[in-house]
């Protein structure tokens, strides 16, 4: 080699063998890649009937809100939520198929038959009288719950620029707007800006309580055209930990009435919530009861910031949360240590991952390759309950983020995470809704600067870049549907499945619609037609439960009037032995309520028709009490009400 080549070489190693070393480390951190014949075995079990269940799309449909004059050059940004879908029986029939759904299209709730199940009704609309609801009110979520416990669904709407509605069911009259009576939440209205809901029994005394987790500062007209707040017309305060955006919010039971004029009384608890902890830009809740003790824990998705995972210590009329945080080990980074992250929480859903007792968390973020390249999350932990009840206690979190090796990393720009069992194989398959704005000019580099700008700079929406009409980020990810291997692996097979639409979407709704034993879901799209997914694949035997407490008293029902048992678990025993557990808490995520049933999967199991399962039923009465008991069930579906003689 010539000397002046060789003097060259010389030089230049060091960089060389980093650039290799660089390279080197960047195949080594690609996931493994299914092949499309593995993606095809993965996926022949499982196929979907699409059926619109919101009005085709139109060339006028409005596709942006109008918005403050702070907010008009993101005005693409401000108007990319208000999606959402639920399900539920509006006749408090035996069946969960009806849809409410969220179209921002025309910023309706709507309430239908879900198609396929007959035209029993005429789908109608929910909404306050219209002196009630202010033009920079839009609609974006519904919680379908029984409020004051007379046996009749009634409905929870949120929005921005307005304070929840209650929508109660009137007794006596077929389904139609005329059917609900809507009543405030808080007297008199105020403005919230509210993107997610959940419900459970939080303090334990036999009623269910509602949290709603806000975005925008309280009291900003964000929609409003005409609004000039400067103290409030804001963003976010940092892309990592702002603590600047609405507040977070429980209300618990205190009282109804019951008949011909319904109510339901919540009260804030003022002091649910920590003070710097409660205004984190919060995108979705989680409710369920991860330390078996029967009173369900929080999780907090925030946009922007941490979340948070708030342990249950509360008692009759008293609610206290304790914070857990999880625990950093070597090689983990310091944005995977749950309650730590800097990530942007849009979702989260629980599941049982492995053989263990304790429910697993997932939760999902940001994953757009060569953009904002953060992670889902998988939160995992091994051990029993009372471990992890011990820990969650003392304030530690015993959770690791196994994404990566689950393969649930990485999905693009997701919101809403759902994990249910769509083929009764035992095992659940998950589904992120994904994509954020759909347009033809890519946005992602002005973006990027962004998440580098100095936080001092943030909050101000002028010195944002341009987010206006055409702008594209993450417009056009699919859907996911990952199914897991023999690997323990998850694989996408949602283009196989015929699922993964590129559709911009928010919601999932999930409940089997028809009865036949297969779990259909509900897609709710953004400034597109939303979609029922019947499941048409191949699925094995089922355990379908629909547990229900018997309706209060003087609730002028008819005899035997039962609601949804929100807090119940079923545990099932099967033949192998294996022990699997579901708790009925229906609203988790990112404005996706689903059905309040349980279903087990038992094609694994190898369970016949006339297999006797041991089932094991908890749950608390009106009273608050926590009861205990163990029948026998064959495959197939059941109602079972919930009293001190069941058996």
């Amino acid at each position: 080699m010539p000397a002046p080549l060789m003097s060259l070489v010389r030089r230049n190693l060091a960089r060389v063998a980093a650039l290799l070393a660089c390279v080197l480390l960047w195949q080594l951190s690609q996931p493994p890649g299914a092949s499309p014949a593995m993606r095809e075995r993965l996926a022949q079990r499982f196929s979907f009937s699409p059926h619109l269940v919101s009005p085709a799309q139109h060339p006028t449909d409005r596709t942006l809100r109008p918005v403050a004059p702070a907010y008009r050059d993101i005005s693409s940004w401000i108007s990319s939520v208000g999606a959402g879908a639920a399900l539920f029986a509006v006749d408090d029939g035996s069946v969960s198929h009806d849809i409410c759904l969220v179209d921002p299209r025309t910023d309706t709730v709507t309430v239908g038959p879900a198609p396929g199940t007959g035209r029993r009704y005429a789908p109608f609309t929910l909404a306050p009288p219209a002196r009630e609801l202010p033009s920079y009110a839009a609609p974006m979520g519904c919680l379908p719950a029984d409020l004051n416990e007379d046996g009749r669904q009634d409905v929870v709407v949120y929005y921005w620029g307005r304070s929840p509605v209650l929508f109660l069911r009137l007794a006596g009259r077929p389904p139609g707007a005329g059917a609900f009576l809507p009543r405030e939440l808080v007297r008199p209205r105020a403005v919230w800006n509210t993107n997610a809901a959940t419900v459970g029994d939080y303090d334990g005394d036999g009623h269910l309580d509602l949290v709603f987790g806000n975005y925008f500062p309280d009291g900003a007209r964000v929609l409003d055209p005409t609004a000039h707040q400067p103290d409030k017309l804001v963003m976010n305060a940092s892309l990592s930990n702002a603590r600047n955006g609405g507040t977070n919010r429980l209300l618990r039971f205190t009282g109804a009435d019951r008949g011909p004029a319904p109510d339901a009384r919540f009260t804030e608890v003022p002091d649910a919530f920590a003070p710097d902890a409660a205004r984190g830009w919060t995108l979705a809740l989680g409710t369920y009861d991860l330390d078996g003790d029967h009173r369900p824990e929080l999780y907090v998705a925030n946009d922007f910031g941490p979340d948070q995972l708030l342990v249950n210590e509360s008692s009759p009329g008293r609610v206290r949360f304790r914070e857990a945080v999880g625990r950093r080990h070597a090689a983990t980074p310091k944005s995977k240590v749950l309650g730590r992250d800097s990530f942007k929480g849009m979702g989260v859903a629980f599941a049982q991952l492995g053989p263990d007792r304790v429910p697993d968390i997932l939760v999902s973020n940001i994953g757009e390759a060569y953009a904002l390249h953060e992670s889902n999350f998988a939160f995992t932990a091994g051990g029993s309950l009372r471990d992890a009840g011990r820990a969650l206690h003392r304030g530690t979190a015993p959770y690791d983020d196994d994404s990566e090796p689950l393969g649930l990393s990485r999905t693009g720009w997701s919101w809403d995470v759902k994990a249910a069992d769509f083929d009764n194989d035992g095992g659940p398959e998950i589904m992120h809704a994904t994509g954020f704005v759909a347009g033809h000019t890519d946005r992602w580099a002005q973006l990027q600067e962004t998440a580098m700008s100095n936080d001092l700079i943030l909050d101000n929406p002028r010195l944002w870049p341009h987010f206006k009409p055409g702008t594209d980020l993450s417009g056009h990810d699919r859907n996911t549907f990952f199914v897991r291997g023999a690997d323990g692996r998850f694989t996408d097979v949602a283009r196989e499945a015929g699922v993964g639409t590129d559709a911009v979407s928010r919601a999932f709704a999930i409940g089997d619609v028809d009865s036949d034993g297969r779990l259909d879901f509900v897609v709710a799209n953004q400034w597109a037609p939303s979609v029922l997914y019947r499941n048409t694949g191949r699925a094995g035997a089922f355990l379908a439960l629909r547990l229900r407490l018997p309706a209060a008293e003087g609730g002028g029902a008819s005899g035997g009037a039962t609601r949804p048992a929100i807090g119940a678990t079923a545990t099932v025993t099967l033949p192998d032995g294996t022990v699997r557990t579901e708790q009925l808490y229906p609203a988790n995520g990112h404005n996706g309520v689903n059905a309040p049933d349980l279903t087990f999967g038992l094609g694994a199991a190898k369970a016949g028709p006339s297999t006797a399962l041991p089932v094991r039923l908890t749950w608390r009465d009106g009273e608050g009490r926590v009861h205990t008991r163990t029948t026998t069930l064959r495959p197939g579906r059941h109602e079972l009400i919930l009293t001190e003689e069941t058996r």
